[in-house]
């Protein structure tokens, strides 16, 4: 599929979609990550799980793929900056391409998202994208040097997070991808970093599913992580919630063990091309997740919904907002909604200078 940059993009994205996931991962951050310019510091006026930050914004796991990445966001005024999600042990990265435009009208609900999304090669606004990286990691020991690097390279009042999950093997018991998980959680703990985050958006063993959505599981990892991490503060990353019940179970198991619960990851869509073929090549890749604009609806949704059920039981774990932060105006509906914090991923790649356009915009956040 031929692929070329939209006139109404804002700037060069700083992770290249024309490029590999490995020739991004050796040579980028690219754009406005690599012009040199450092948005200035600001004042120490939010806490974010015990951290003094300087404004409630960052980026989540998924685009900073390196401490080359992470400093970039810190240059350019994102003061939270996830490390892409590890694991315990080496795992590839699926094939390019890795990122598509997808072409959808207006807000992808989740009976829209039943029906085949189309990619498209170009990338305008409203910006919605699919990415399908398959969460590669290097091994243990090459993430670990380089997490403990980008962790310095945080300024005042900002913090890095570092992310981890486990890894689904052939033949593998709930103990044993439970253990891996802890594994990977006790290897992150290792980096220095202040804040950990467990993403439990990822397969799940014995299903196509989530580990967010089967909670038995879910709680079963939180408890496994929390006796490797000691009293580190831990974030909940996960999907999108149909039921109300759910979202409340998912509350307590975060008050806990954890500390707050970033929502969400993507909405899953079968993606095809222009000719009806499917768009991104390789087994079990019929399926992407789509993010940006598209999926806005899903995350400030979820944030009422953590609000509603925090406020029902008492609980004071924090909010992270994430999903189809574009545009300024879309941090001003998080915050409004409940966010303590509110993360861009595709926005962000697409206009590194939009923490300082919402700092602008927002001052008072």
């Amino acid at each position: 599929m031929r692929l070329w940059y939209s006139e109404a993009m804002l700037q060069t994205p700083f992770y290249d979609p024309l490029k590999s996931y490995e020739d991004n991962y050796k040579q980028g951050p690219f754009g406005g990550f690599a012009d040199g310019v450092v948005v200035p510091d600001g004042r120490p006026r939010f806490d974010f799980l015990g951290q003094k930050i300087a404004y409630p914004l960052g980026i989540p796991a998924g685009p900073l793929l390196n401490s080359g990445y992470v400093k970039g966001a810190f240059d350019k005024g994102f003061d939270i900056a996830v490390y892409k999600t590890v694991r315990a042990n080496e795992f590839p990265c699926h094939p390019f391409p890795n990122v598509l435009g997808v072409k959808v009208e207006g807000d992808l609900p989740l009976e829209k998202a039943s029906r085949p999304v189309t990619a498209v090669p170009v990338y305008s606004e409203p910006l919605s994208i699919t990415n399908s990286f398959g969460v590669p990691s290097r091994p243990s020991e090459t993430w670990l040097e380089d997490a403990k690097k980008a962790v310095v390279y945080a300024h005042k009042w900002q913090v890095m997070v570092m992310s981890f999950m486990g890894t689904v093997k052939e033949k593998q018991t709930e103990d044993e991808f439970v253990a891996d998980f802890a594994q990977a959680a006790a290897l992150a703990a290792r980096t220095s970093a202040p804040i950990l985050e467990a993403n439990l958006s990822c397969p799940n063993i014995g299903n196509e599913g989530l580990v967010c959505y089967n909670l038995y599981m879910t709680e079963r990892v939180c408890e496994a992580v929390r006796a490797k991490i000691k009293k580190l503060p831990l974030i909940l990353k996960v999907g999108y919630y149909k039921d109300d019940a759910d979202i409340e179970r998912l509350a307590h198991i975060a008050e806990k063990y954890g500390h707050a619960i970033s929502a969400i990851n993507t909405i899953s869509a079968v993606i095809l091309d222009e000719k009806g073929n499917q768009a991104l090549p390789g087994p079990k890749r019929e399926r992407s997740g789509v993010c940006g604009a598209a999926i806005k609806w899903a995350g400030l949704d979820m944030t009422h919904r953590l609000k509603a059920a925090r406020e029902k039981m008492g609980g004071k774990f924090a909010i992270v907002g994430c999903g189809g932060v574009t545009v300024p105006q879309d941090f001003k509906e998080y915050r409004e909604a409940g966010a303590d914090v509110v993360m861009t991923a595709t926005g962000a790649m697409w206009n590194p200078y939009l923490a300082k356009e919402i700092k602008a915009m927002y001052p008072n956040a």
